[in-house]
């Protein structure tokens, strides 16, 4: 079968531990894209810090951005979709993060904001760096331009884990929260996913679910994994996540991505 989108999940699967792009896997992306497939990053990051990779590789097209809150072109910079949520509703969980001393920030479509940002850290500093973001100051609701698409929260992983364990025991009708990694906890629209915007997506380009490939590491990939034709996790992906995929590559570390598109795409276009 001739897989006509792949959506790539960005931090464990197609970048390593020090957060590069391999010359290998890019060079894979390359070839297959010549072909004529699409290729879609389906990512917790922001536009600002996934296009790059995109260009990097000299692809066109979208990014599925805040875990599917939203989707964007990545040439005209045009917001495909976006899921909003109110600042109203959010209140409990802010409260939470202040009291505890948990670290948050509140994202748009294109932009990140910090309670506090001239007052960061050094360790928070790092991790936005990390990251390719620049805080900025949290205003306040009013003046807010542009509609909250995710609140992020992060921390050590013992304190995530409290946190998580915590915010499970309240009614989250609202929201869809859901861990997108050890140090990560993030807060959308209850009906955005990473499936649910991929989905939009193929629907847009006319392209059947049997043929989009998705390939992911952890708990916010299972709605994309469950729905692609083929899904693939890598080998460090918690068991929940191998056990929703059709099939295991190798390690973020040892180009599983760049392994899993040559046993499925370039073999295939040459049988």
């Amino acid at each position: 079968m001739r897989y006509k989108l792949i959506a790539l999940d960005v931090d464990g699967t197609l970048l390593n531990d020090d957060h590069e792009l391999t010359p290998g896997t890019a060079e894979t992306i390359k070839k297959i894209a010549e072909q004529g497939t699409e290729f879609v990053l389906c990512t917790g990051r922001a536009p600002g810090n996934s296009i790059p990779f995109m260009k990097q590789m000299g692809l066109s097209g979208y990014v599925i951005t805040h875990n599917g809150a939203a989707t964007v072109n990545i040439e005209t910079l045009e917001i495909v979709h976006e899921f909003e949520i109110s600042p109203l509703t959010l209140a409990p969980y802010l409260d939470y993060c202040r009291d505890n001393g948990v670290h948050f920030d509140v994202n748009t479509t294109f932009a990140l904001y910090v309670q506090g940002a001239a007052g960061l850290s050094q360790e928070a500093l790092d991790m936005y760096k990390q990251f390719m973001m620049v805080p900025k100051e949290l205003p306040r609701w009013a003046d807010l331009s542009e509609p909250i698409v995710k609140v992020t929260v992060s921390g050590h992983k013992d304190e995530l884990d409290k946190v998580y364990a915590d915010w499970s025991k309240w009614d989250n009708s609202e929201f869809n929260v859901l861990r997108s990694g050890d140090f990560f906890i993030d807060i959308t629209h209850k009906d955005s996913s990473k499936g649910a915007a991929l989905r939009k997506l193929a629907e847009k380009r006319g392209i059947p679910a049997e043929n989009v490939m998705a390939v992911g590491n952890y708990y916010n990939d299972i709605s994309m994994l469950t729905y692609a034709g083929l899904s693939i996790a890598m080998d460090n992906s918690p068991l929940e996540v191998k056990a929703a995929a059709k099939a295991v590559t190798a390690s973020n570390n040892e180009e599983g991505v760049k392994l899993a598109l040559e046993k499925y795409c370039l073999e295939e276009s040459v049988r």
